[in-house]
């Protein structure tokens, strides 16, 4: 037998005739009552030759048909690229083999049900289409079709394909409309961020052709969020989700620095801060967070930072560079903060209420095995004390005074102390918000108000994982499902969301990862060896695991995300199982299912 790959090409972009009037992104805003039209496949078929240019496709032999059993994945290299390689349930898939958010190599992920799961930060892909079914990340995989002769497995497949390894799912653009009204739009998005932008892509994804405004009040076009303090010295361009173009190609409008200062939901109006006035269909509303500052005195003087742009983080380090500094808060951002400058700054130093870092969320263990860590690595510790005074010196920042008496040396502040909804401009609204402020929605992302969808940081919603418990989950892979949801069901398509939440923190060239939702855990059960940051922690609560974390121990958290992902149990008792049989043997059977 003998099986051959062929790449699947995503269709050349649309031509000019069938572009807004102008042939890029339409500056002009549609009636309200405009109506979405959806494409159909026969309207844009593809290629029965995908190949336009037969010198870029490359045929090469891998390897025997019987070299792969059902439930493995191979990495093949074809000369000049590779491909995963993927037999499931007796059939041959094959797509790209790195993820296209960082670039892991999925042949070290989890196949589970026809999805392979990265095994970094858990975004998911369909074996059989490459597509996107779980985040971050925005571009789907490449996609290589399969054919089976003799007893040999060859691959063809386009050089680019091989090179690029992403693929951007086919979009539908703007329409043109015969009246125009310069102050609405059918979907209106409010915040920039990773929700924003996925439901925006998601939209047209569908086929929705009508005008898509964003609007935020930043000064750049979405950009990858975490890497300001993961990543401090990155500049807005190198960090972008999206280069300028691609929002020209698909008429989805950005709206910089504009910031919404009220919505009235019965008149369908979003009213902003300059006192213009725009008159939506479908609302999306994901603001995100705003970051706590100091209550001391001092807290508005030079050199102390919130970082919220890259501006932020670009000038931290640059006044850091061989300087001290001081971090308020064992937080992400500022644990994530510390590791980044610990190396450029003289002086790091880190101030934090608890006694230990992650407490809440890591538990004490370890909170502890991470605070040796940064330890080793010259980061001073100053706990369960908080700042009573910011002091200067010729209007800079000279000395950090801590209420236990102790005196820092400080040329640079950093705040890291947590964060609030930025909901303070719907408060009149009507729409429902909790006593802390956060939107609530429902399983498709809506609020309470008819076409009006919130998602991100700023939301409550019900999560699956814990008995449809209303919780925030403050984090990048979440922002993104939420705005995929919410998109499908500004269409009507009636999807519930349906995820476990991910995240990852790096410091020091280590990364956490973490999967479930871990909140009010009673007990953790460590496997591994927490000294030599080498370890799993299952978090329970009444004997179930709720969440997982570990270090040095990949593809544990991607595999349990699988196992909590196909409604499965895991008991405080199982752990030693589970270990063993995905992390020793790569055992997935366990997998399948339902139950305990």
């Amino acid at each position: 037998v003998e099986v051959k790959i062929e790449v699947v090409i995503p269709e050349k972009e649309r031509s000019k005739e069938e572009m807004s009037p102008n042939g890029k992104a339409s500056p002009l805003i549609y009636k309200v009552n405009g109506t979405a039209r959806h494409y159909h496949l026969e309207e844009h078929p593809i290629a029965s030759n995908p190949y336009h240019n037969p010198k870029d496709v490359v045929e090469a032999s891998v390897c025997h048909v019987k070299d792969l059993e059902n439930g493995q994945m191979r990495e093949v290299d074809l000369g000049c690229g590779k491909a995963l390689l993927i037999k499931e349930s007796g059939e041959f898939h094959a797509v790209g083999h790195k993820c296209p958010h960082y670039g892991a190599p999925l042949v070290k992920g989890v196949l589970s049900k026809g999805r392979v799961r990265c095994p970094w930060h858990g975004a998911c892909f369909n074996i059989s289409t490459g597509d996107i079914e779980d985040f971050p990340g925005l571009d789907s995989l490449p996609r290589f079709q399969v054919k089976i002769e003799k007893e040999k497995v060859y691959i063809r497949a386009s050089k680019q394909a091989l090179q690029t390894q992403r693929r951007t799912k086919m979009m539908a653009k703007c329409i043109s409309l015969s009246n125009y009204n310069l102050s609405s739009t059918n979907v209106l998005i409010i915040g920039a961020g990773a929700a924003g932008l996925v439901c925006a892509e998601t939209l047209r994804q569908e086929g929705f052709s009508d005008r898509i405004v964003m609007c935020t009040m930043d000064r750049h076009l979405p950009y990858d969020r975490p890497k300001l303090s993961k990543s401090m010295d990155s500049h807005p361009e190198q960090i972008a989700l999206r280069p300028k173009e691609f929002f020209c190609t698909y008429d989805i409008e950005v709206l910089t620095e504009m910031q919404v200062a009220a919505v009235d939901v019965k008149s369908k109006i979003a009213v902003f801060k300059d006192g213009f006035k725009m008159e939506y269909n479908k609302l999306l509303i994901a603001t995100g967070n705003t970051p706590k500052t100091l209550s001391c005195k001092g807290k508005e003087m030079e050199n102390v930072f919130n970082i919220r742009t890259p501006e932020d983080a670009n000038r931290v380090v640059k006044l850091a560079t061989s300087k001290n500094v001081v971090i308020v808060g064992a937080s992400f951002l500022g644990m994530e903060v510390a590791a980044y400058l610990a190396e450029r700054a003289h002086s790091v130093s880190l101030v934090e209420l608890e006694h230990v870092p992650f407490k809440k969320f890591f538990g004490e263990r370890v909170g502890r095995a991470v605070m040796k860590m940064f330890e080793s690595n010259r980061v001073k510790f100053y706990m369960q004390t908080e700042v009573s005074e910011l002091r200067e010196q010729e209007g800079k920042l000279k000395e950090v005074v801590l209420k236990s008496g102790k005196v820092l040396r400080a040329d640079v502040c950093v705040v890291g102390v947590g964060a609030v909804p930025a909901t303070g401009f719907l408060k009149q609204s009507g729409i429902n918000i909790d006593s802390k402020g956060f939107i609530v929605v429902n399983k498709m992302m809506q609020t309470n108000i008819p076409g009006v969808f919130a998602a991100g940081d700023a939301v409550t919603f019900p999560l699956a994982l814990r008995n449809n418990k209303k919780v925030n989950v403050p984090h990048w892979q979440m922002a993104h499902m939420h705005g995929r949801i919410a998109a499908l069901n500004m269409l009507a398509h009636g999807t519930e969301i349906s995820t476990v939440p991910y995240l990852w923190t790096a410091m020091f060239g280590k990364s956490i990862r973490y999967a479930g939702h871990g909140e009010g855990f009673d007990d953790v059960v460590i496997q591994g060896d927490l000294d030599e940051l080498k370890f799993v922690a299952f978090y329970t609560k009444s004997d179930e695991v709720v969440a997982v974390a570990s270090m040095n121990y990949d593809p544990i958290v991607s595999k349990v995300a699988e196992v909590l992902a196909a409604g499965r149990t895991i008991r405080k008792r199982d752990v030693d199982a589970v270990v063993f049989l995905s992390f020793r043997t790569g055992d997935m059977s366990w997998l399948t299912g339902k139950g305990s």
